[in-house]
């Protein structure tokens, strides 16, 4: 004898049955997004690393050249002020691009998990909207 079909709570198991399994899909489909995310968060993040630390390598070496840059100004002949300020501002152009790149990923790296927060934002609004 089946009690549910008696009481008229077939329908009922056979709707949570149904959620519980759309639930359990869902939370899969979210898992495997974040981690696909995951992924691409955690290369942006080694590149961010890099990047950084050629930046301070970078950095440093600017300095000394900018340094020697000023004191080659001061020596007797043209040719020497020509080289140092050409030599600094080459080092100069490589920091400001490696800032550039810095800065690039560190934008795509603040936006990390952008689709995963999206669906669980439109998952959340479904939910309440069924309350």
């Amino acid at each position: 004898m089946n009690w549910l079909a008696l009481l008229g709570l077939d329908a009922l198991v056979a709707r949570w049955r149904a959620n519980v399994i759309e639930g359990a899909i869902a939370a899969e489909d979210r898992m495997d997004l974040a981690r696909l995310e995951w992924q691409d968060q955690k290369q942006r993040l080694q590149q961010l690393l890099v990047l950084t630390i050629l930046l301070g390598g970078l950095t440093v070496v600017a300095l000394i050249m900018l340094s020697m840059a000023v004191l080659v100004h001061f020596w007797d002949t043209e040719h020497r002020v020509l080289v140092g300020w050409l030599v600094a501002g080459g080092w100069l152009l490589g920091w400001g691009g490696t800032l550039l790149g810095l800065v690039s990923v560190a934008k795509r790296a603040s936006n990390g998990f952008a689709l995963t927060r999206k669906e669980l934002a439109q998952d959340w609004r479904d939910i309440k909207e069924r309350l």
